[in-house]
């Protein structure tokens, strides 16, 4: 009998997609989200069919995916960490391409469809860039407000310190080779990145996995 299908491994940020964050980076999220829709929703429905021939639960399933991207988050940040300034927005934008597969193989071996619409709209939600799936969905519908309107309305909202993931997702592309400290000076950089990535990426998996397996 063949081995199970394991989760393969990550590949670069599209650069078509890449192209569109340096454009637009205020609507970077919902760029990401909505390319992760069309990559990553075949293979993730593709691995748990696969998997599921061996009997796996859900939640095994599901974990098994948290702990591939966080393992492969530590990875992204470590080698684009050793350029400092040159790669802190590919590093960044890098890692919203890792965690945008871990939410749609999160989803998936919790029963729910990679294919659906909502799938994008949950990972904004999760990332904290919307408050509810439904207004992400309208946003990328075209009919709600705009990223950047739904970020202002947040930091008004909330005092609390935001996580390294809700700052990747807001300051991604443009302004984020403007940010200073030691994760734009090569070497000393890299383990940086890599610790805030993984950790980052931990943190946005504990709520994917809450969020769909209860």
């Amino acid at each position: 009998m063949p081995e199970p299908l394991e989760i393969q491994a990550m590949e670069h940020l599209p650069n078509p997609l890449w192209r569109q964050i340096v454009e637009r980076p205020e609507r970077a999220p919902e760029l990401i989200a909505l390319a992760a829709a069309k990559r990553f929703a075949d293979p993730a429905a593709e691995w748990v069919g696969e998997n599921h021939r061996w009997h796996r639960t859900p939640d095994k399933l599901a974990r098994k995916a948290y702990r591939k991207h966080v393992h492969l988050s530590r990875g992204e940040g470590l080698a684009l960490g050793l350029g400092g300034m040159v790669t802190s927005a590919a590093n960044v934008a890098g890692l919203g391409w890792i965690q945008a597969r871990m939410v749609f193989y999160i989803a998936a071996a919790h029963g729910y469809d990679p294919h659906d619409p909502m799938r994008p709209a949950e990972l904004l939600h999760l990332w904290g860039v919307y408050e509810t799936p439904a207004q992400a969905r309208e946003s990328l519908d075209g009919m709600g407000p705009s990223m950047t309107e739904s970020v202002v309305k947040t930091q008004l909202s909330k005092k609390s310190q935001r996580s390294l993931t809700n700052r990747m997702v807001r300051y991604v592309g443009k302004r984020t080779v403007k940010r200073m400290g030691g994760r734009m000076i090569p070497l000393l950089g890299a383990p940086i990145s890599a610790i805030q990535n993984g950790g980052s990426t931990k943190d946005l998996g504990h709520r994917a996995l809450k969020y769909y397996g209860g």
